[in-house]
């Protein structure tokens, strides 16, 4: 979701803790460009190195919410 005018990007629904479909959504996501940020929780999916790959590749600073603080980005 793009925070500044809420438009959603992407998303992917899945009943595992896969990074595929996360990928999947990430991917749709940059059609429409990419963001200076990326922020999520501390998932597994979100800190596989798969899925941190493209961020990193494209420059993308990385931020995770603390442990346990499932409403920091809020």
């Amino acid at each position: 979701m793009d925070w500044f005018s809420r438009y959603v990007l992407g998303w992917e629904l899945s009943n595992t803790m896969e990074t595929g479909f996360c990928l999947a959504a990430l991917e749709r996501a940059f059609r429409f460009g990419q963001p200076e940020i990326w922020n999520s929780d501390q998932g597994s999916q979100f800190t596989a190195a798969d899925f941190l790959a493209p961020l990193k590749q494209r420059g993308i600073a990385i931020s995770m919410d603390g442990r346990g603080r499932a409403l920091d980005s809020e």
